[in-house]
């Protein structure tokens, strides 16, 4: 099989890591790509939100599956033009893609499909911010309507910080705060038939002990040891099914990978949101884990022949992924310095611990930041504990001037807080 994936973080490159590891995968190309990526995939220039451009590149490289990767180019209707090319692509339509690129939307599915989320309001005027967020009261939970890669989200105690981010916003989503853990949990999906994959947490604040501001995700884990047994079942009855089912009655088919961000209150399962595509840095521990080869799932997707398809296999080893940033992250990041320690770390930490490149690109014959996210660092092990170590003893060895990361992904999981 003849593969393109488009996207240039960490999340493509996990995505091309597994399809590289794939022996069905014939050729892999990835476009527009990043300096980890080239060391698995030919690299090709391409605006990734220019639906006819990519079309015709696949076209151009023979490509038997298309694999979309971000969010704004499903949202801008990239998956619709490949389609219309005859060429399978793993990725919703621009309007099922809505699922992420509106909250409001999202909230119109969930309540037309019976699933369980938040109380909101959809504010857009001072006046109807300032009512909503008075009757849920503090923790206040603002979310910009659109688009806003991971950080468009405010939960604050501040009113007037509250205010401020709806003000900067055109239609804000103001809901009830829901308390409890938060877990990433992945579907693919044709369409029809719903496959979960194994759920994972990320950590969306700059610092330790979730202190800071909002990132696009600062590490993960997978799995969770303190999660119900039956967690993924549930979800999938009550949230995942349901979702895809309510979509197809809409005439909206989603096909591709439907994120449900939820929230394990003490009054059930919730959902915080919904994204159209694989999270990152999520991504990264889930594929770690994953055994059953990569490219057969997202074609049977693709095609609509999931049902198909035998039962997912997965490793029982654990997995942590700790982000690199820049200085500055997540505020603008400082970008053009120097990395080192990479060869060290495939010399030294592989296979159990390995780097994955987000914001890089090649300077000559150096790799340098060019991003506010630059690296994730991923690691697997018999349990969590041994996976932090791995992951941790890898992130020591990369220089990276000004950087920054958390120290404490995973930690209370793998203690058994």
């Amino acid at each position: 099989m003849n593969v393109l994936v488009i996207g240039n973080g960490a999340r493509e490159h996990a995505l091309c890591r597994s399809l590289s590891l794939d022996p069905a995968v014939t050729a892999l190309h990835c476009a527009p790509g990043n300096a980890g990526i080239a060391e698995v995939a030919e690299l090709h220039q391409v605006d990734a939100l220019d639906g006819g451009a990519v079309a015709a590149l696949a076209r151009e490289l023979g490509a038997e599956l298309v694999v979309v990767g971000p969010e704004a180019p499903l949202v801008a209707g990239v998956a619709d033009a490949v389609r219309e090319a005859g060429i399978p692509v793993f990725g919703p339509s621009r309007e099922a893609a809505l699922l992420e690129g509106s909250k409001a939307f999202a909230k119109e599915v969930m309540a037309g499909a019976g699933v369980p989320t938040a109380r909101s309001y959809v504010c857009t005027t001072a006046e109807e911010v300032a009512e909503a967020l008075d009757a849920f009261g503090a923790p206040y939970v603002v979310k910009d309507d659109g688009l806003a890669a991971g950080k468009g989200v405010v939960v604050t105690e501040d009113l007037e910080a509250a205010k401020a981010h709806a003000a900067a916003c055109d239609r804000v989503v103001i809901e009830e705060f829901l308390d409890g853990p938060e877990v990433s949990l992945f579907a693919i999906t044709d369409g029809e038939t719903v496959l979960p994959l194994q759920p994972a947490q990320d950590f969306k604040r700059a610092l330790d002990g979730d202190a800071g501001p909002n990132t696009g995700g600062m590490g993960a884990y997978s799995p969770l040891p303190w999660a119900d047994p039956k967690l993924v079942e549930e979800v999938l009855e009550t949230v995942l099914q349901p979702t895809v089912d309510e979509m197809r009655r809409r005439g909206t088919p989603f096909s591709g990978l439907l994120y449900a961000g939820l929230a394990i209150t003490s009054r059930g399962v919730r959902v915080i949101e919904f994204n159209a595509r694989f999270g990152d840095p999520e991504t990264q521990v889930v594929l770690a884990r994953l055994r059953t080869p990569l490219a057969g799932v997202l074609l049977a997707a693709a095609n609509g022949t999931l049902a198909d398809l035998e039962r997912l296999r997965w490793s029982e080893d654990a997995a942590v992924t700790v982000v690199i940033a820049s200085h500055n992250y997540p505020g603008t990041p400082r970008t053009g310095d120097a990395i080192t320690g990479l060869d060290a770390v495939a010399a030294e930490d592989a296979p159990h611990a390995y780097v994955l490149h987000a914001g890089t690109k090649k300077d000559g014959e150096k790799v340098v930041s060019a991003g506010g996210r630059v690296l994730s660092v991923t690691a697997t092990g018999t349990d969590l504990t041994e996976a932090r170590e791995r992951a941790y003893r890898a992130v020591t060895r990369i220089g990276l001037d000004g950087s920054q990361h958390r120290t404490d992904i995973a930690a209370k999981a793998a203690a058994g807080a």
